[in-house]
């Protein structure tokens, strides 16, 4: 076996892909306990509403029902916690209950929790539920929901501002602006989104009478902060409460917390002594999950006579919707630290405010903030180019942090330890033969077409979630067990973490087999999320590993009669270097008293972030005549720092990109101003990228290894998340201005909405 074969840095294929072909992945919806009962949520249909009264006595009588419960049942329970802490700010939270009791906050909010022994049963019995509804006037949108005679989304609170927080030297920034010799501004819509994951959420609590233990079986991105997070709901001690998360078809940071249903199905199970199941329908994503992004920001960017940026001033407002979400405070926070980019701005000052509206609730969707910064600051240089008659790549490396300044710390306090900005930015504009772009526009200008090249450099923070446990045990056949705290939803863990333990032990992939998502196995771990599975989790792995050979070099010394520096690991066997003499690695685990030698474990615990940081770009041609959009050829050029497998890190780029695509060109969900329903309730409303919608990626790396890690990685599972709104409407935005000096157009860029604006450009240019 070549170790070179299957290590780090090998495009080794994924080894849990044989399974999920051959329908033999086996996710929460799968999982059917003997004598399983179903659950349904009774939802609000309002927005904003009293509950006068809620009659479940007939509900309660009908064939099949064993169980409805209201916010009278579940009021010994705790709420859900918002967990987000923000530097020097202290945070109202308002409550959040497993069950409204006096009103509800959004469409969609839980009513009540009905089980019955068919899914068919639990919905009629839902329908038979009658509440006598108070409705309220509702507060929709966060710019509407500050204003001073807007309806409160809790009427005893002073008005619908959750918190207000500020970043870097407000003085330092004013006296800039004062001497500067240009300022652009912009203001941006960063709409709200929908993650819309395959595999939607559910969960099957079952209860063990004997041991007062409960266990839930649900689709997650880590079981242990969900364990953790409902022990305190429940009030129950963590050992009475195991949590196994299956196989996941996705997650997209909305899988991360913990929810009503999670707790409503063990309350139900240990009432009824019977396994409870809960499968959300789509609908009830949109109505129930959380949501992503919906953030409003005004900027201004103060310039120096030579163009050099000198200052950077934003005013950001982000809709939390009704309740406060696990993470919901910190997200916009940590997004607006990455604002200034990839750019030395020597001062800046930032304030950000969060407003209660009557929406769902909003969380981390991919990318966390990050995605909202790069594309504001992006969209704002490139208005700045324009505006000073730049060209936007000049202006760019003009204001890039140089190499030779790194590790530098911005304005806004994070300090980037490593990277080529530049180098990446030349090595986009090659591969997508930026030069002869003039050619291509006489092509699409003869057939009537509008044709743009718009590119955008991100950077972002991400890699130190932790600790994530690895625990590796040797097996009596040679094989290796690893249990670690991450947990895939789709990335392909077990791959990679196999070809880390192929570097350290030189044991081929199909002799690993790792174990994730059972907190009854596995000491710690944070789960997927901030792109730290490998910069993390993987860590923790090679450091388990590092220990494993180190006890293996041990026993086989004693096997061997050898020194353990003369020996080396290869072929899943311990051998003296330099001859034939070796000892297989089950022959060890087999050796008396060995036992104790084939277990390690390792907890990473990451210090600083890592911060990868790249270059998109994209060509899109226009039909004037639909305002359609042709995304013609996108290019993307990452610095992750090393790469552990090619092909998996490939998929994680194309998937993120095809994500921001979706977010440039088509994706909103939206609200009825006036009634606060939601428009794009189902995916006949909610538009989603397809294959057809985009090209075949052009993608490369350009690594600067990462000082920050020990493995050198920096995070990639949402870069390309980041990097893509920026680019393609960079390009839109290039394509109309060429045309019609349009100077910017919101997110989704419909062709509704750009057929729009092509026709007032058009209007304006005539007059």
């Amino acid at each position: 076996m070549s170790l070179l074969k299957f290590g780090v840095g090998q495009p080794v294929t994924r080894k849990e892909d044989d399974a999920f072909l051959r329908g033999a992945g086996r996710y929460v919806a799968d999982h059917a306990p003997a004598g399983c009962l179903e659950a349904v949520v009774l939802r609000s249909p309002h927005a904003a509403a009293r509950i006068r009264a809620i009659d479940v006595e007939k509900a309660r009588t009908l064939p099949g029902v064993a169980l409805v419960l209201t916010g009278a049942d579940t009021q010994a329970l705790g709420p859900l916690p918002c967990q987000a802490e923000i530097p020097d700010i202290r945070i109202d939270v308002p409550p959040y209950p497993v069950l409204a009791r006096e009103e509800v906050r959004h469409v969609g909010d839980a009513v009540a929790f009905v089980v019955a022994d068919t899914l068919a049963r639990a919905n009629d019995a839902a329908e038979a539920i009658v509440v006598d509804w108070e409705p309220r006037p509702t507060a929709i949108g966060a710019e509407r929901a500050l204003a001073a005679d807007a309806p409160r989304v809790w009427p005893q609170r002073r008005d619908n501002l959750a918190f207000e927080a500020t970043l870097g030297d407000a003085a330092a920034t004013t006296r800039a602006f004062a001497g500067a010799a240009r300022v652009a501004s912009l203001t941006v819509v960063n709409q709200r989104l929908a993650a819309n994951f395959i595999d939607t959420r559910g969960v099957v609590a079952e209860y063990d009478p004997a041991a007062d233990r409960i266990t839930l079986t649900l689709s997650s991105q880590g079981s242990h902060l969900v364990r953790d997070v409902l022990c305190n709901v429940l009030k129950l001690a963590p050992e009475r409460l195991r949590v196994v998360t299956p196989d996941v078809g996705g997650g997209f940071g909305t899988k991360l917390f913990p929810y009503r249903e999670y707790a409503l199905a063990a309350l139900a199970a240990r009432s009824l002594k019977r396994p409870v199941k809960w499968i959300a329908g789509r609908s009830e994503h949109f109505l129930a999950d959380t949501q992503g992004r919906d953030n409003l920001a005004s900027a201004r960017l103060a310039l120096d006579r030579d163009n050099r940026f000198v200052a950077l001033e934003v005013d950001l407002v982000a809709d939390m919707g009704a309740y406060l979400s696990t993470f919901a405070p910190f997200i916009p926070y940590i997004g607006a630290a990455m604002l200034p980019g990839l750019y030395d701005i020597p001062a800046a000052h930032v304030r950000v405010r969060g407003v209660y509206t009557n929406t769902v609730p909003v969380d981390a969707y991919r990318g966390a903030g990050r995605p909202e910064a790069a594309y504001l600051i992006e969209r704002l240089v490139d208005v700045a180019a324009r505006e000073a008659g730049v060209a936007p790549d000049l202006l760019r490396r003009k204001n890039f942090i140089r190499r030779g300044a790194l590790p530098y710390t911005t304005a806004t306090g994070k300090t980037y330890d490593s990277g080529d900005f530049a180098g990446h930015l030349k090595r986009a504009q090659e591969l997508a033969d930026w030069r002869s772009f003039g050619r291509r526009l006489a092509a699409s200008r003869k057939a009537r077409r509008l044709r743009g090249i718009g590119f955008a450099t991100y950077v972002e923070a991400c890699g130190s979630n932790g600790p994530d446990t690895a625990t590796l045990r040797l097996e009596t056949d040679g094989s290796v067990t690893v249990l670690v705290g991450t947990q895939s939803t789709g990335q392909g863990h077990h791959t990679a973490f196999a070809q880390i333990i192929a570097d350290r032990l030189s044991l081929p992939p199909e002799r690993v087999h790792v174990i994730q998502g059972d907190t009854d196995l596995i000491a710690t771990g944070t789960g997927t999320g901030g792109s730290s599975s490998i910069p993390a989790g993987g860590a923790s792995v090679a450091g388990a590993a590092d220990k494993l050979a180190n006890n293996l070099k041990e026993l086989a010394a004693e096997a061997l009669e050898a020194a353990p520096g003369d020996l080396e690991l290869a072929d899943g066997s311990v051998r003296v270097a330099g001859t034939d003499r070796a000892a297989a690695f089950a022959d060890l685990a087999r050796r008396p008293g060995a036992a104790r030698k084939l277990t390690t474990q390792d907890a990473f615990v990451p210090g600083d972030a890592t911060y990868p940081n790249g270059t998109h770009l994209a060509e899109v041609e226009i039909d004037p005549d639909t305002g359609a959009v042709n995304l013609l050829s996108y290019v993307v050029v990452d610095d992750f720092g090393a790469t552990l497998n090619p092909l998996l890190l490939a998929g994680q780029v194309h998937g993120g990109a095809v994500q921001g695509v979706g977010q440039a060109l088509m994706e909103h969900a939206v609200y009825d101003r006036s009634s606060g329903q939601l428009m794009s309730a189902s995916l006949m409303d909610y538009a989603l990228p397809r294959a057809a919608d985009v090209p075949s990626f052009i993608f490369e790396t350009r690594n600067v290894r990462c000082r920050n890690n020990p493995l050198g990685v920096k995070g990639a599972g949402e870069a390309g998340a980041i990097g893509s709104c920026p680019a393609v409407m960079n390009a839109i935005l290039d394509a109309l201005w060429r045309a019609y000096r349009i100077r910017h157009v919101d997110m989704p860029a419909t062709p509704e909405r750009l057929w729009a604006a092509i026709a007032e450009g058009r209007r304006v240019h005539t007059l």
